[in-house]
């Protein structure tokens, strides 16, 4: 099957209209893993957020994407950072997702992180790191795409992952 090379030409499709709620409700029952997505800003202000809307795009190069709405307070400072760091968070760090998904705050208060290799902010105990050189961002609905280039990764060998499913987060698998 081909499709139209202009996507103004793609017919909507059939079926009853749905409303935000139902759609982002729907969108819920998708299961995925929590990470924080974290920089600095070429003035050197830590930022960071909760994120889950993060997955794989090329192996070779090694390619990833995440995204991040428009009305985000943090969207200029990840706009200007070079780097970031994409930490996955591990089933005993669901405060810290409730910490950085949080409004209003200094999310870095009392929370211990190192200096990655790229200079970005990483988290410790994460189940697995990617520290990324931004690539490119895409304008995408209400929200922006970040395709980043992972210069390096790690994982944490037998830790159980923190995931999201139908807005509550679970820790226990029973793995």
């Amino acid at each position: 099957m081909s499709l139209p090379s202009d996507p103004a030409t793609v017919p909507e499709p059939a079926g009853s209209p749905f409303t935000p709620e139902e759609f982002r409700a729907a969108l819920g029952q998708f299961t995925t893993g929590v990470t924080i997505v974290t920089a600095r800003t070429p003035e050197g202000v830590l930022v960071g957020l909760t994120a889950n809307s993060f997955n794989s795009v090329s192996l070779s190069p090694p390619l990833v994407l995440w995204s991040l709405a428009r009305q985000s307070s943090s969207l200029p400072a990840f706009l200007s950072a070079t780097h970031y760091a994409i930490n996955v968070l591990a089933a005993d760090q669901r405060q810290l997702a409730e910490r950085f998904a949080r409004k209003g705050i200094d999310r870095f208060e009392g929370v211990k992180w190192r200096e990655g290799l790229t200079g970005a902010p990483v988290i410790p105990g994460a189940v697995a790191v990617f520290e990324c050189a931004h690539r490119s961002h895409h304008d995408a609905g209400d929200h922006v795409i970040f395709v980043s280039q992972v210069a390096h990764c790690n994982r944490r060998i037998g830790a159980a992952p923190l995931v999201f499913h139908g807005g509550r987060f679970f820790s226990d698998l029973n793995w």
